[in-house]
């Protein structure tokens, strides 16, 4: 029996190996830019791969790269050519994403002539390999480029790129690189200088009397690296112009010709004041990407390998023309998770806004002809509200390695957010708005230039942003997660989490005594006024998605295992939990529905806060009490019905899912993760923020994991909002490490598996 099964298993994965390449991108024709650039990356690394006009180019990406303006700058493009060229009038081009190993080849033929190029990246080191066969011998030559070897003036919405905004403070510049030929290629980096957006912040918002206290990410940040080629030369320079962007080119060029080149770019990020430290941790870096290749690559293809082990999800994949959307959709989520896996190790989370695979700005938005280190809403800003749609997928999926940058970055700016409390207010707590610094202090344009001279300094001066706190709970929320889906240690997450509760209950608190004698209400509930409902609803009094919030962080807390908090923590946090005001309703068409606040002043903007306590929140859902109102509400409420769409940030789709409405899941689930448009399938965007638009695809992955399993306790809901003439393979993962794999082929199960066993008894059908 046990080797039958252990067959079985075996031929499950062969098939499951077989599924995820038929998803391989192949392209049979070159590019015609760098919009139909393939991505390509590992570790915290990041590579556009195109191949045009018989060149293979590729932008470079790293996670953490800051400049002076908290833009995240790239650290330049490569410009590959061949000669005898293999793709110029060749009989057979084709570029190929190897999804399972985690590399590119581009093979071209002409005549008798035929040549691969792979390029990979080092999961484990900042390392990015260009490997060159062919069975004739041929010279490479390669350009560094870049548009940075000048200052260059920023001008209008060219500062959305970075923390100014449309409110620079005088001159915004992007300042040059320094760039040089070395004995064994050509070297480049970016020195920040000493004053920073930082320092702006920090005096606008008062904080000048503890900046040396507050974390600064910026100050004597140094970052780039390398292009190396082994018996490779200098070539001089070139000059010329990409799209709409001048750049300067360093090049050099193998020595004689062979069937076989190796190219490395070798990166390396520094906090030093000194080049010289910079440089010779770079040095050190170099020496170890030299000393064992092929081990490095097959560690590597391993960790990809093992990665699509973890998860996957495979829709239609026997029979693709059955159902062509449904196989999009399968085929998109795989590509959108591949982009995610690029930054397991970043010091900073994947933006949502383009991640580490932006490309030339005007191929987004044709008025917007900057330099390809643009995007839209900033580099270093952490826009909570769209930063959690690309996180919450990686519970299901099991990537609780890729969610550590998340909470690093959280953990790093948590003094600042507690430093604001005290300076402003004078009580505990971590103060974290929307529209916030990577240092923890709200963006400097949203806090607001022009503002009052006796307003509080603690606000952002901004009818969207005003008393919008409640977003970091959702990260509360998933650290804890970690904890009872992988068995994850958090004790390092515990002062965080307890210090962003701390400041509602004090805060609020604070604000009860400015108006009055008495802190709490009647009920002996705090007075959660004023407000936000995420942008929409301002001016609150007991926001829903805050009262919900508040309730399900507090009791994940208690739920906790003993050893994480004291007798007298829990009594503390017990006492906070009976404080939360209940969740207010109202009516339409005399159907009773979550109301978004038990009232408000009035309405900003068009997201769905009353659905909150749907998700995240999880305090209605299948098989809990209310079920009936939180279905009314998606239905009926007027203000929802107004925006209803799978667009970008919009997760209609995860809501439908979780009510178990399964026409509606799979309109707007199928909507969200359908091809792009662009080349590369999951390129989407730019929505309401940029491309690719990678909250577009995180919210359309989790709505799909819905569809698929729901776990609530120690229940697993198994295909809650699925149709059932989609066939379907999944492995996803569920609370208490436990791993659910099925198969459903024509409305029937054909296939579960549980793991551990003990937890089948769970699975609800």
């Amino acid at each position: 029996m046990k080797i039958h099964v252990l067959i079985l298993l075996l031929f499950i994965s062969l098939i499951t190996q077989a599924q995820l390449s038929s998803y391989n991108p192949v392209w049979l024709t070159q590019s015609k830019n760098s919009s139909e650039s393939m991505p390509l990356g590992g570790g915290n690394i990041g590579l556009n791969v195109w191949t045009e006009n018989n060149e293979i180019l590729f932008y470079i990406a790293r996670s953490g790269t800051f400049d002076e303006n908290n833009s995240l700058l790239k650290l330049g493009r490569v410009r590959l050519t061949l000669s005898p060229n293999p793709f110029e009038g060749g009989t057979s081009f084709k570029q190929e994403l190897h999804l399972n190993d985690g590399y590119i080849t581009i093979t071209g033929t002409k005549n008798k002539q035929s040549t691969q190029v792979k390029l990979w990246v080092d999961v484990f080191l900042p390392v990015v390999h260009v490997e060159i066969n062919s069975n004739q011998a041929l010279s490479a030559t390669a350009s560094y480029e870049s548009w940075r070897t000048e200052d260059r003036l920023l001008k209008g919405k060219e500062n959305n790129q970075n923390s100014y905004k449309w409110a620079p403070q005088g001159e915004a510049k992007t300042f040059k690189d320094q760039i040089s030929f070395t004995n064994s290629g050509v070297q480049f980096f970016h020195q920040n200088k000493p004053f920073t957006v930082f320092d702006v912040t920090a005096k606008q918002q008062g904080m000048d009397a503890v900046k040396d206290q507050l974390f600064n990410p910026l100050k004597d940040l140094i970052f780039g690296g390398a292009l190396l080629g082994h018996n490779f030369v200098q070539a001089g320079n070139t000059r010329g112009r990409y799209i709409d962007t001048d750049y300067n080119g360093f090049t050099i060029r193998s020595k004689v010709p062979s069937k076989n080149h190796k190219l490395n770019i070798v990166l390396h990020t520094q906090h030093t004041p000194s080049t010289e430290v910079w440089n010779a941790g770079l040095q050190r870096t170099i020496s170890e990407a030299t000393k064992n290749q092929k081990q490095a690559a097959r560690r590597s293809q391993q960790w990809w390998n093992e990665y699509w082990k973890r998860s996957f999800i495979h829709i239609n994949s026997d029979v693709p023309a059955k159902d062509p959307l449904a196989w999009q959709v399968g085929r998109n989520y795989q590509l959108m998770r591949y982009m995610l896996g690029c930054n397991p190790f970043g010091n900073y989370p994947t933006k949502f806004n383009g991640g580490l695979f932006t490309y030339d700005p005007s191929f987004t938005d044709s008025t917007l002809k900057f330099t390809p280190d643009f995007r839209n809403w900033g580099g270093g800003t952490h826009t909570a509200q769209n930063q959690r749609l690309v996180y919450w997928p990686m519970l299901k999926s099991g990537d609780f390695d890729l969610m550590k940058p998340q909470f690093r970055v959280y953990q790093q700016m948590l003094k600042n957010a507690e430093l604001r409390s005290q300076v402003y207010w004078n009580h505990k707590g971590a103060s974290f708005t929307e529209q916030l610094e990577n240092f923890g202090l709200p963006n400097p344009a949203e806090y607001g230039w022009k503002r009052p001279a006796d307003y509080d300094k603690g606000m952002q001066y901004n009818a969207w942003l005003e008393y919008q706190w409640d977003t970091v709970l959702e990260f509360c929320l998933m650290m804890m997660e970690t904890e009872r889906y992988a068995g994850e240690n958090i004790k390092e997450h515990i002062p965080f989490i307890e210090s962003c509760l701390t400041f509602f209950n004090e805060h609020y608190q604070y604000l009860a005594k400015q108006r009055g004698s008495k802190v709490f209400d009647g009920n002996g509930h705090l007075i959660l006024y004023p407000g936000s409902a995420a942008e929409t609803y301002k001016m609150t009094y007991n926001a829903s998605s805050t009262v919900a919030g508040l309730r399900a962080v507090l009791s994940r807390l208690l739920e906790l295992p003993e050893s994480y908090l004291s007798e007298e923590k829990r009594k503390e946090w017990q006492a906070m939990l009976s404080r939360i005001p209940p969740i207010s309703f109202r009516a339409f068409n005399g159907k009773p529905t979550i109301a978004p606040a038990k009232l408000w002043e009035r309405v900003n903007h068009t997201e769905s806060p009353q659905l909150y306590p749907v998700f995240p929140w999880g305090i209605y859902g299948l098989g809990k009490p209310g079920l009936d109102t939180a279905i009314n509400t998606f239905k009926y409420d007027a203000d929802l019905l107004k925006s209803r769409s799978h667009i970008g940030w919009r997760q209609d789709n995860i809501f439908a899912a979780r009510l178990g409405l399964t026409d509606d899941a799979w309109q707007l689930t199928s909507g969200k993760l359908k091809d792009s448009g662009r080349r590369y399938p999951a390129f989407w965007g730019p929505g309401f923020d940029w491309t690719p638009d990678h909250n577009w695809g995180g919210s359309g992955m989790i709505g799909l994991q819905e569809m698929l399993m729901q776990a609530d306790g120690r229940k697993i809901y198994l295909f809650p909002a699925w149709p059932k003439d989609k066939d379907v393979h999944f492995k996803l993962h569920a609370p208490y490490q436990t791993t659910v794999e099925a198969k459903l082929k024509d409305g029937k199960l054909e296939f579960l598996r549980v793991s551990p066993a003990s937890r089948l008894n769970d699975v609800v059908q």
